[in-house]
């Protein structure tokens, strides 16, 4: 069973990764990534431009599908290792969060919809995936 994914990073993070293919959660963490399989569709919010920004961007800034493999170690440079898996990116349009609130069941309307994000990665409803999808302009494969 395929399942989705909201994924959190800054956008200059996910420009990153969109750009070479990969996605990274929770500072690198392989664990999160372990429960993400190929076929699974993903989605990046991203609540800042860059990383410890201070701007509000609230949006959501990528969308793609798994590819197959296993998470895969990195060093990104110093003895800084981190885990990523290869995904499909769609072309996509960045998209705020803010109109999408009240319809996302993840959000349920609530006033506190951020806590969710903080975990850095959590699955959502099919509803929510196509949600997140039009707003991004994008038709996802089945």
């Amino acid at each position: 069973m395929k399942r989705n994914w909201i994924a959190v990073a800054a956008a200059n993070h996910v420009c990153r990764g969109r750009a070479s293919g990969f996605m990274q959660v929770c500072h690198g963490k392989a664990a999160p990534l372990r429960r993400v399989r190929p076929g699974d569709r993903a989605a990046y919010y991203s609540p800042t431009s860059a990383f410890r920004g201070k701007d509000k961007l609230q949006a959501f800034t990528a969308i793609g599908v798994v590819q197959a493999g296993e998470p895969y170690r990195v060093d990104t440079g110093d003895g800084f290792c981190t885990f990523r898996r290869d995904v499909a990116w769609i072309d996509a349009c960045a998209a705020p969060i803010r109109p999408l609130l009240d319809t996302l069941e993840f959000a349920a309307g609530a006033g506190n919809w951020g806590r969710q994000l903080r975990f850095g990665l959590f699955a959502i409803s099919d509803h929510d995936m196509r949600l997140v999808a039009t707003a991004m302009a994008v038709r996802l494969p089945d």
